[in-house]
């Protein structure tokens, strides 16, 4: 039987990754605030990460928040410090983990509006968003873990049943107010969570793979076409748009940052193409169409 350690596995991801793993065969032990290892203890890590298959750290504070001073430092830390420790861990093992996969985020690209970004040519953007994301994987790189391979995930928005981003879209539809987000040209990369733990796991059997990896469907949708299919998903026949300024005023009143649906987040997950993955839900429509009926029970 093989083990996977899943560290931040209480949110939405890591509660979806812990329960298929778990019904495919797979061992699963947990490193969090609470669970089988705790943060802070680093001993108790090693012991846990000793001669599993594979590590996958999510861990992080969400970033669907204002970016205030502390808020800002509690988004660092929450990924940094969690990443070195989980490093220091690792390089404490007898038989250390096989594939050590790390969060990070497509949002370490530009504002791309030109063309799509991909591992090989695409183009690191500048900001808070994207210091974090290069601070990410920084902090990885850095772990002297020889033994273990490490693959950082640079993973696009992630939808899928009982969370994830389609909730507030399609409560926003339900409220008639699903149209185009700004001009509603910025591109949506997005992937279903179920094709997000396939692509790691098609990863832990290819030994081929190294360096970051873009998670994402390969037809990502402009923000227009996104939102016209989430009301086609919950059968609301309009949406109005919401201009950029009264964007800027909802994010303040619910507590988020306009850049989450302004960025236009183009990014194509060209290594995962490369290596002949194929997606269970290549298409959005299909994935909402999946989400919604999940959702129904």
């Amino acid at each position: 039987m093989k083990t996977a350690v899943v560290a931040g596995a209480s949110g939405f991801i890591g509660t979806y990754f812990r329960r298929e793993l778990a019904d495919a065969g797979w061992r699963v032990r947990t490193i969090g605030r609470s669970g089988d290892a705790r943060w802070g203890d680093t001993e108790a890590m090693t012991k846990l990460l000793d001669g599993a298959d594979m590590l996958v750290n999510l861990a992080g504070k969400s970033v669907s928040c204002r970016y205030t001073p502390a808020n800002k430092s509690e988004i660092l830390r929450s990924r940094l410090d969690t990443t070195a420790e989980l490093g220091r861990a690792i390089a404490a093992c007898q038989v250390a983990p096989h594939d050590w996969f790390n969060a990070s985020t497509g949002t370490i690209y530009r504002d791309a509006r030109d063309r799509a970004q991909t591992e090989y040519d695409g183009e690191l953007g500048a900001g808070f968003s994207v210091d974090v994301a290069r601070g990410w994987e920084e902090a990885q790189a850095a772990a002297v873990t020889p033994a273990t391979r490490k693959i950082p995930l640079r993973i696009t928005i992630v939808m899928g049943p009982g969370g994830g981003v389609m909730r507030p879209f399609a409560n926003l539809a339900r409220l008639g107010l699903g149209g185009r987000m700004g001009g509603g040209t910025q591109k949506y990369s997005w992937i279903h969570v179920a094709d997000l733990l396939r692509a790691v796991l098609f990863i832990h059997d290819t030994p081929g793979f190294s360096g970051p990896v873009n998670i994402a469907s390969p037809n990502p949708v402009a923000n227009a076409e996104l939102m016209a299919e989430v009301r086609r998903a919950v059968r609301i026949p309009f949406g109005v748009p919401t201009p950029a300024w009264l964007l800027g005023m909802g994010a303040v009143l619910i507590r988020t940052e306009t850049e989450l649906v302004l960025k236009s987040r183009w990014v194509l997950p060209q290594k995962l193409s490369d290596a002949g993955f194929t997606w269970k839900f290549p298409q959005l429509r299909g994935a909402l169409a999946d989400i919604v009926a999940a959702d129904r029970g």
